[in-house]
């Protein structure tokens, strides 16, 4: 899935959380390692358990991407889609049994009828009806905190790792099923689709040495990107910035604050990916000769915070920008800034919002050059980020009702079962018009994601409509790509101890108070020594020794 972003770390970064949910139980996750025992309230799983407890992986062949994936990029198709009944299935036989799943996922946007067509038509495909318990996904983590705290917990439960904080973590070791019975090695071959899930999504959905998580894999290349808007600097004769320097010279040059048109918005994401500043926790670290150092003792961190500072200080930034006022990609399509940072979600977004009313409209993404105008050094994004349990207390045919529906919507790209969970009913939910398809007002209502939240397959780039994003967008990857490297603990699910959760917390509110002026990058300094003071030096032992018994990655 690609989610929609704003400048915080809840959306940019998932491994951030936003608020603690007061549930009980035993904690997450297994000791540092199997071999030298330690708290069972921390750590992570070493990569010989976890050899053992990952599905086998089968890719699968049903269907062909038009741009295969390369250096970490999403595969892409950019041919017409195709009627419903001449698509390929992946599920060729019902693998359901009748029976009926309470799942409780987050949703952004107004919950369907329980017994609309859509979900009808779906769960007769599966052959397992689905009551849907879905809660506003802008405050999801206060609903699944008290369910998790309660006796009437539903077969399947969705969480999203920004979730993930406070006692959550505790409920997934005690209240979720042990799938690696029903999925471990080759037993993963019943069900196909989940199969092709990439090896690297399954690692992260062992959570306490067992597999627990039925994960939504995401792009390895799925970073920020600088977005600019490729038809104005094509008119202007405005030429791509390769270096710090140049973007902040051209920023200069299209600044014109009469015409209301500036430069950027707040640049601080990108200048993070310019000057090679580590991941978030738990992927924050890195070694420096024998000593681990965590992203906010680099200097590449100041560096990419003082080049952020000085293009707001040259009045290049949309004032709103620094107040935090209005939206900043409605002035990127308004014209009024010329270049901003976001989601991958909004390459298609954009363009299909502005096609019709500025069909001259065209966005492309900036490539990221390094500090000092050379190659950047990147990293890889996580490989998954959403995950959906199964109610530890379930049968076990409701266990094999609940893989049936995640197999069902794993389906990849291009199938018959894909389509159906994306578009619902041909003719019904939607039409295809010259092989786009395209919701009718019932789909719009109706075809929610709801069933994807189950499972899904690999990552791809499929917009029939505007064939030209799919190949701009996996160019751009691809690209980018070849710059990438997997940070220590890469893949891992860690936790910390308790007494450190949030010893970082406030760095993000000094940051933003730092680019925009308000604080000194002498701020952040005392900060950081604080930071030592408080519990951070301890952090770090805790780290090495983690890294030491569980190796520095799961790949």
């Amino acid at each position: 899935m690609s989610q929609t972003t704003s400048p915080s770390r809840r959306t940019f970064l998932a491994s951030t959380a936003v608020a603690a949910a007061a549930v009980g139980g035993v904690p997450l996750l297994s000791a540092c390692s199997s071999e030298g025992g330690g708290n069972r309230n921390e750590g992570t799983t070493t990569k010989k358990d976890a050899a053992k407890i990952l599905p086998t992986y089968v890719a699968s062949k049903v269907v062909e991407p038009d741009i295969p994936g390369e250096n970490g990029s999403r595969p892409g198709f950019t041919g017409k889609a195709e009627p419903y009944d001449a698509l390929p299935a992946s599920v060729p036989e019902k693998m359901g049994r009748g029976g009926e799943i309470a799942i409780m996922s987050p949703l952004w946007g107004t919950p369907p009828k329980k017994d609309c067509a859509y979900y009808r038509a779906v769960d007769e495909a599966i052959g397992v009806k689905v009551d849907w318990q879905t809660q506003d996904g802008n405050t999801y983590g206060e609903k699944l905190g008290a369910v998790l705290a309660s006796s009437g917990i539903p077969d399947m439960v969705v969480i999203p790792s920004w979730e993930m904080q406070g006692k959550i973590p505790s409920a997934i070791d005690s209240r979720f099923a042990d799938l690696g019975p029903y999925l471990s090695g080759d037993e993963v071959k019943k069900y196909p689709n989940l199969a092709a899930i990439p090896t690297a999504a399954w690692q992260m959905s062992i959570f306490g040495g067992k597999l627990k998580g039925l994960p939504i894999p995401a792009g390895a290349v799925d970073i920020i990107i600088p977005y600019y808007r490729q038809d104005v600097f094509e008119d202007k004769g405005w030429e791509v910035p390769t270096s710090p320097q140049e973007f902040t010279d051209l920023a200069k040059e299209i600044t014109a604050p009469k015409s209301k048109v500036w430069a950027c918005e707040d640049m601080k994401w990108t200048a993070f990916n310019v000057f090679g500043v580590l991941p978030d926790k738990p992927y924050c670290w890195q070694w420096q000769g024998e000593k681990l150092v965590h992203r906010i003792e680099t200097d590449n961190y100041l560096e990419a915070l003082e080049w952020t500072r000085k293009l707001y200080a040259a009045g290049v930034v949309h004032p709103d920008a620094r107040t935090g006022q209005g939206d900043a990609g409605t002035r990127f399509t308004a014209g009024q800034s010329m270049i901003t940072n976001d989601g991958n979600a909004k390459w298609y977004g954009w363009t299909f919002e502005q096609s019709e009313q500025n069909p001259d409209f065209r966005v492309q993404g900036m490539d990221i050059f390094g500090h000092d105008g050379g190659d950047p050094q990147l990293y890889f994004a996580n490989p998954a980020g959403i995950w959906a349990f199964i109610n530890r207390k379930a049968s076990e045919e409701t266990v094999q009702e609940c893989l049936a529906i995640a197999n069902f919507a794993a389906a990849p790209y291009g199938t018959k079962e894909n389509r159906l969970v994306r578009y619902g009913v041909e003719g019904t939910h939607h039409t295809l018009k010259d092989g786009v398809p395209t919701k009718t007002g019932q789909g719009v209502t109706e075809v929610q994601d709801t069933y994807f939240f189950t499972a899904s397959a690999e990552a791809v780039a499929a917009f029939p409509d505007h064939p030209q994003v799919v190949r701009d967008w996996c160019g751009w990857q691809q690209r980018m790509g070849a710059f990438m490297k997997k940070p220590l603990l890469y893949g891992m699910q860690v936790r910390e101890p308790n007494r450190w959760a949030n010893l970082s917390d406030q760095f993000e509110d000094l940051e933003n108070d730092v680019v925009r002026g308000r604080k000194k990058v002498s701020d952040v300094q005392k900060a950081v020594e604080d930071w030592r003071r408080a519990g951070g030096d301890d952090l770090r032992d805790w780290y090495r020794k983690l890294i030491e018994d569980a190796g520095e990655s799961a790949a």
